[in-house]
């Protein structure tokens, strides 16, 4: 095979691959006559995103609201926080112990906390989205930032560097590899608290949606909600590809990825 038809067939392996799955759902609930509500089949999901397309945009767009404002701040914070423990000794040993905890912490035992301090809706549906997805773009920036070389900052301190240019001119090129690799498994964790923050304390989103779908058993819809969240996550994951991709590509190997830590 020449490495133009590899890279069409690269191109065309997750569609083929969703595809077949689909295909397979499809067949596996027909040849075994599944109920619906225990286990919809893949036409009938679409005939659930057809007939209930209204309020499923309506829900996925408040549902990307909340998880985009949530990713906004993760991105702040994890990058000061990152930024802080990779750069200072006594910040790494005094604040990496207190964030492993928190991110130890189940988010659905924290939601009803929030609720308590801000009330339903959008604000306990960000703070959740915030802190799932900073974590791993703190530890993710503290680890290019620590993984310096010492022998290059003696070299670059003798040839009369101060810290700071060390950390502009190393440092912050070296930990960009690792900050948009993060991105992509920040984003689709800010999605997972977004949801889960909705569907226990929220009166809109894609989470209350699915909730009020399972009461009323419409097995369907249900679906419906989980495929839209897949799709928004795949989406966003693919433009934070693109953005790695166009600003990090000199750091990477063909065919290969920077390896995130703390990924969950």
């Amino acid at each position: 095979m020449s490495p133009v038809d590899t890279r069409r067939l690269e191109r065309a392996m997750p569609f083929l691959v969703i595809g077949g799955a689909l295909l397979l759902w499809q067949a596996v609930v027909r040849v075994l006559a599944i109920q619906q509500f225990i286990l919809p089949a893949p036409t009938d999901v679409y005939e659930a995103l057809l007939e209930y397309h209204d309020p499923i945009f309506a829900s996925a767009l408040f549902t990307l609201e909340n998880t985009i404002a949530g990713f906004g701040i993760g991105i702040v914070v994890g990058l000061v926080l990152g930024s802080v423990i990779g750069t200072s000794r006594l910040a790494y040993a005094g604040l990496y112990p207190l964030l492993v905890g928190l991110n130890s912490i189940p988010k659905a035992a924290i939601v009803p906390i929030l609720v308590l301090w801000m009330g339903i809706g959008q604000p306990p549906a960000i703070t959740t989205a915030f802190l799932l997805s900073f974590f791993p773009i703190a530890v993710n920036v503290a680890t290019g930032l620590a993984t310096t070389e010492p022998e290059l900052e003696d070299v670059l301190r003798s040839l009369g560097a101060t810290k700071f240019d060390i950390l502009r001119k190393v440092g912050i090129p070296r930990s960009l590899p690792y900050f948009f690799a993060s991105l992509k498994v920040s984003i689709t964790l800010a999605f997972v608290g977004a949801v889960i923050s909705e569907t226990l304390a929220s009166n809109d989103g894609i989470g209350y949606l699915m909730v009020q779908a399972a009461s009323q058993f419409r097995t369907p819809l249900m679906f419906a909600g989980v495929s839209v969240i897949a799709a928004m996550g795949i989406i966003t994951y693919l433009i934070f590809v693109m953005i790695e991709r166009r600003f990090t590509g000199w750091a990477m190997r063909k065919h290969n990825n920077p390896v995130v830590v703390g990924g969950g």
